[in-house]
């Protein structure tokens, strides 16, 4: 890996908020690159391979194993794979930016082990689990059987909250936008 850039990760319970915030951090700040990840799961209508995710077969994901092109890599439910190619973190510090990352708990603690003192984890949660119901009841993706997972998961992720480096309180979207861009300034002018 390369020895310039740093490594940003925000990671969330899905439903609150921290892909609104990147995209916010994104556009905001032009030393940002956005790390797309890896996954076996299917595009949604709204997609489009690589902007959102590199969509692979399950085949290609797993030979991508075990070839060691990974930073780090789960499998979160039968079937499901998502990750973080080595090639896309190269390929945004190679264009002299800071590779900013929107992945799940586990792999946001993951990206932090393997960065260490270079990355900086951001844990994004809302004030309350009625509250991410609403959210994800509102996106209008989900059955009934994948909302109870979702929100299963989550409270599950929850309890990871104190092992990443800082919090950002989604509640009022304009607040959590200035203290995600607060600490995400701090951390890359040190």
């Amino acid at each position: 890996m390369s020895k310039s850039g740093k490594a940003i990760i925000f990671s969330a319970p899905s439903g609150s908020g921290k892909t609104t915030i990147v995209r916010h951090l994104l556009k905001k700040y032009p030393d940002l690159g956005f790390s797309i990840s890896a996954t076996t799961r299917s595009k949604r209508p709204n997609e489009t391979d690589r902007e959102d995710y590199y969509f692979l077969s399950i085949k290609d994901f797993e030979g991508k194993i075990k070839a060691n092109e990974f930073v780090e890599w789960e499998q979160v439910y039968e079937g499901l794979y998502y990750g973080t190619l080595k090639e896309e973190v190269e390929r945004i510090w190679g264009e002299g930016r800071h590779v900013v990352f929107d992945v799940d708990v586990v792999g946001g603690l993951n990206l932090k082990k393997y960065f260490g003192d270079r990355g900086l984890a951001i844990f994004v949660r809302v004030p309350n689990m009625e509250t991410l119901r609403h959210r994800l009841e509102s996106r209008k993706t989900e059955t009934e059987e994948s909302l109870a997972k979702r929100l299963e998961k989550a409270e599950y992720e929850l309890s990871f909250e104190k092992k990443f480096d800082a919090t950002v309180v989604n509640d009022q979207l304009e607040e959590a936008y200035v203290e995600a861009e607060n600490r995400v300034r701090k951390f890359i002018d040190k």
